[in-house]
């Protein structure tokens, strides 16, 4: 067997046993990198010279410390790792090299984690499919015709593709739970402020989370441990005690109550995806759990009151990439508003402008009342709504997309359709809760995604739940098309 079809923790073990060593891993995986990026396109840098280096050092040392020791990882481009570039997939940061580490990416290192390179994205993480990343097109490891899903779609389909067994994306909006359960895969978004943003850049800073991904749920946990924690470099991050949620990891969740909100299998859900997810209401009632439709009356509200303070934030967050400090600077210029406007206009990409352009509508005077001041009032009503069904339930449950994924270029004109996509995953972010996405099924040979969201410090509540339905169902998601 290949070392890189092995898991995280899998691996963990042979290093222990004495079997394998660190090179020999990293290897493997950038052997596999060499056998399929060229149809995934899942890298946008590749630091081959720097992770061997690392994995030779871990080998030398003798170190078998560390939750992720001799592990090679992915990075998604718009979390800071020092001396590789950190381009946002934004043609107005390219070249740009990262000068510091992000706390994530520290602490990772402090694992013993091997860092292989920087991931694709949708350009500044404003996307559900990374069309819209400003270098190159990332294909799903499923189906090389369909879309991995976004922003998050190379973090994503780098660890279903096998190029790394682990890989951090963020989560705006549903960007790691959303490209997770189209690439069959595990994807996990924490409760707001478990894991440091320090070294991410902005998009909407009020709802940005550094997300996690793996194949299965003892590696989610195994990461997820690994990166979070308090962080005086992020007034936002929050001083509890950091949990090591692999070893918490616990499969029976006889007594334990779910809750499906009926809102969620309404219109626009794909039938193929409400049958997956009636059989795997069976399978939590099989294991011991009861479960409940209810009433989430403001789950709808959740889309407009996302678009509205997302785009606010990135109004806001990219209001500092001028073409004056740093990244893309216009030539020919008349003046300094010359110099604003054309850089930002050759620098920026459609979707990065569409949201800056709605972001500075609703703040600009006579509609910050009427659109942001209000979005805010609704987005506070539906934290409470959450926080009382969570008085009741362990867990709410429902599909992660409305759809599998769908084929390249169907969803790019239409705008609407593609924000769509990120319908159930979308009020996790304005809650502020942990939400993740895993493996429920297949149909026509495309993955499908169950969400399990949980209340506010409950990840190990909602992992468990996850833990017992992927014991349950041991799914075989290989990427086929590989």
């Amino acid at each position: 067997m290949e070392l890189y079809s092995l898991k995280a923790h899998e691996l963990k073990e042979l290093l222990k046993k004495g079997e394998v060593n660190s090179e020999e891993i990293v290897k493997s995986h950038l052997d596999r990198v060499d056998q399929v990026e060229d149809k995934v396109g899942a890298f946008l840098y590749v630091d081959r010279e720097e992770s061997l280096k690392s994995a030779r050092a871990f080998d030398e040392k003798g170190n078998k410390e560390g939750l992720l020791g001799g592990i090679p990882v992915g990075i998604k481009d718009n979390i800071s790792v020092k001396g590789m570039q950190n381009t946002c997939a934004s043609k107005f940061l390219e070249g740009y090299i990262a000068p510091y580490d992000a706390t994530v990416t520290t602490k990772l290192k402090e694992e013993g984690a091997v860092i292989l390179g920087k991931l694709n994205m949708d350009e500044f993480a404003m996307g559900s499919s990374t069309e819209y990343s400003a270098y190159q097109l990332t294909r799903n490891p499923h189906d090389l015709e369909r879309v991995p899903g976004g922003s998050s779609g190379g973090s994503a389909a780098s660890v279903a593709a096998m190029e790394v067994p682990l890989s951090l994306g963020t989560d705006t909006g549903g960007s790691v739970r959303q490209p997770a359960s189209f690439c069959g895969i595990l994807g996990l978004k924490p409760t707001y402020g478990n894991i440091s943003r320090y070294g991410v850049t902005a998009f909407g800073s009020t709802l940005d989370q550094v997300g996690t991904f793996a194949r299965d749920v003892k590696d989610l946990a195994l990461l997820t441990t690994a990166v979070s924690g308090h962080d005086t470099m992020d007034f936002t991050t929050n001083k509890r005690e950091t949990v090591n949620l692999y070893e918490g990891l616990n499969k029976d969740i006889r007594g334990k109550k779910i809750a499906i909100a009926k809102d969620f299998l309404g219109e626009g859900l794909d039938e193929k995806v409400r049958k997956n997810l009636m059989e795997t209401i069976e399978v939590l009632k099989d294991l011991g759990a009861t479960v409940d439709f209810i009433d989430l009356n403001l789950a709808h509200y959740s889309l407009a009151v996302y678009y509205i303070v997302s785009s606010a934030e990135a109004s806001s967050n990219l209001a500092r990439f001028d073409g004056v400090r740093y990244g893309k600077r216009a030539e020919d210029l008349l003046d300094v508003m010359d110099l604003y406007a054309k850089s930002r206009s050759e620098g920026f990409g459609p979707e990065v402008k569409r949201r800056i352009m709605l972001g500075t509508y609703v703040l600009s005077a006579g509609y910050y009342d009427a659109y942001y001041a209000k979005a805010l009032k609704v987005r506070k009503l539906i934290q409470e709504e959450y926080s009382s069904i969570f008085k009741n339930y362990d867990a709410i449950i429902s599909p992660t997309t409305p759809t599998p994924a769908f084929k390249i270029g169907d969803n790019k004109e239409d705008i609407l359709q593609m924000y769509l996509n990120d319908i159930y995953t979308v009020p996790v972010n304005i809650a502020g809760i942990p939400a993740l996405s895993m493996p429920s099924g297949h149909v026509d040979g495309l993955p499908l995604g169950l969400q399990i969201m949980g209340d506010y410090f409950k990840e190990q509540e909602i992992l468990n739940i996850a833990y017992a339905v992927e014991q349950a169902l041991s799914l075989t998601l290989s990427p086929k098309s590989l």
